[in-house]
């Protein structure tokens, strides 16, 4: 048996139909193109704004952190590209997951999918803990249950989970309601942020816009020191050009959520249509949004005195404006619960994808037959990540998001001329401009970013595949549809649980 056996485009189509051949419920389609970019916009408006434009500006680029979103928006966007082209085409579950699945092989697909279950589930829970603490700061709340720091059980984080786990289990339409407002409240802070921001805006702020690369702390060289700084031999560093780069690789964390958008296909009225739209749409409207408070923010405060924890509610409490600072307060809570619900989404989709291909249990891929969604693996997924909110300390693994996403967003930039290859005569509603050049230059960048993480990342990274490894060859390689078709003399029908 294969490692790298396909599956066939008739199966992962066939799984997209409401009712599968043994009559079973399957998800869905209740979705249109404003549902799709407002889970979009609701998972990348979060965590990049409200919390790492202060701590890259003042740790790695200065100003030129504006530079950074703008560089990670465009791999983001031309990875977007790359996706709308397989969802329109091949609209699932399992976004980037059935891709591989489908063009480069089982063993690519599960180590995209055991990727994306570590991405999802650590943003999450990440999250999380970010939401706890502004909650907490706007309500005076005690630090010993709330705090990221100094507690042992972070009640806040756990809660919110298991309320909006409640909510993606019940229906994607509820879950859609909710992100919706949560996202028209974000999005209109973010707007009054830059407006008013701009005012107190001050030139000497962004001089020099890119500092003078300096030597990095003790603290920074060994296994935090980026890769390719090891690679070539460079002294670590930080600020300079390599700083932006390095921010960017960060910072990508805040755009890799728009890949939700693809995993919500199945449950996508006309995906054909829909799926672009939400996938370019919602990196369109983030990335402006991103570059133009990141802009504000450095100008307001210099960057070596930028609060890293609340870097927008502080700018604002500098310059004597603390009634703006309660505003993005609350628009910080609003943002970081969209992100936590689109997350808890998109984990439950991708391990039904995986559940029903049986690369994992299929019984846990179950479709509740009322509401419409793999209730069974979401309550798993909801239950891991408050576990993971509520005990563990997770900043120092944010950088893994990144890496997952990156390296995600490679191997689907690589599926692309692959599938053209294999079905040209396949149904492509969007088609990537200029492929097979676009999609290589996509991977190619992916790549880079990725090499300008730290030593320390990718091991935890190659250690979470080791253990996906021990999974895949101990169970799923053997215990898939598609090793148990090759073993029957009759092929088994494509089942939608």
């Amino acid at each position: 048996m294969s490692v790298l056996r396909t599956k066939p485009i008739g199966d992962v189509l066939a799984q997209g139909d409401a009712d599968g051949e043994d009559g079973k419920p399957g998800l869905r389609r209740r979705l249109g193109a404003v549902d799709l970019m407002g889970f979009g916009i609701g998972i990348v408006i979060g965590t990049g704004i409200f919390t790492l434009t202060g701590v890259e500006a003042r740790n790695s680029a200065g100003p030129g952190v504006v530079i950074s979103f703008g560089i990670a928006g465009l791999v983001a966007l031309l990875a977007a590209l790359c996706y709308a082209e397989l969802a329109s085409s091949v609209p699932t579950a399992g976004s980037a997951y059935t891709y591989a699945y489908a063009t480069m092989g089982e063993i690519v697909a599960w180590i995209i999918g055991w990727d994306l279950l570590l991405e999802f589930a650590l943003g999450a829970a990440v999250v999380a803990r970010g939401w706890s603490g502004y909650l907490a700061d706007l309500f005076g709340l005690p630090s010993a249950w709330f705090a990221e720091e100094g507690s042992v059980v972070n009640l806040g984080a756990i809660g919110i989970v298991l309320v909006l786990g409640v909510v993606a289990i019940v229906g994607i339409r509820e879950s859609a309601r909710v992100t919706n407002l949560l996202v028209l409240v974000k999005v209109a802070i973010c707007a009054f942020v830059i407006i008013a921001g701009l005012f107190f805006v001050k030139a000497a702020n962004l001089s020099p816009f890119i500092p003078a690369a300096e030597p990095a702390g003790a603290g920074d060289d060994g296994i935090k020191q980026p890769v390719t700084q090891v690679i070539f031999g460079l002294e670590p560093s930080v600020f300079g050009f390599v700083g932006v780069l390095t921010a960017a690789a960060v910072v990508f964390f805040a755009y890799t959520g728009f890949e939700a958008v693809a995993n919500l296909g199945e449950e996508t009225r006309k995906p054909k249509r829909d799926l672009p739209l939400g996938l370019l749409g919602t990196l369109l409207i983030s990335t402006v949004l991103y570059i133009g408070v990141s802009l504000v923010v450095v100008g307001m405060v210099k960057y070596t005195e930028i609060d890293e924890g609340a870097p927008i509610a502080s700018a604002f409490r500098a310059v004597g404006a603390g009634w703006a600072a309660v505003l993005v307060s609350i628009a910080a809570v609003a943002g970081l619960t969209s992100v936590i619900l689109v997350d808890l989404v998109a984990m439950g989709r991708i391990g039904f994808a995986i559940a029903r291909d049986g690369l994992i249990p299929p019984a846990i891929a179950k479709v509740h037959p009322r509401w419409g969604t793999p209730y069974r693996i979401a309550g798993i997924m909801t239950a891991a990540v408050a576990l993971l909110a509520g005990f563990l300390p997770l900043s120092a693994l944010a950088d893994l998001v990144s890496i997952g996403a990156l390296c995600a967003f490679t191997l689907v930039a690589i599926a692309v001329p692959i599938l053209r290859k294999r079905r040209p005569d396949l149904e492509r509603p969007f088609k990537v401009p200029f492929s097979p050049v676009l999609p290589i230059l996509t991977a190619v960048a992916c790549l880079y970013l990725s090499l300008n993480l730290s030593v320390e990342t990718w091991l935890r990274f190659l250690a979470w595949m080791l253990i996906g490894a021990v999974i895949y060859f101990g169970y799923g390689h053997r215990k898939n549809r598609l090793a148990r078709r090759e073993h029957s003399d009759t092929p088994e029908p494509a089942p939608t649980p």
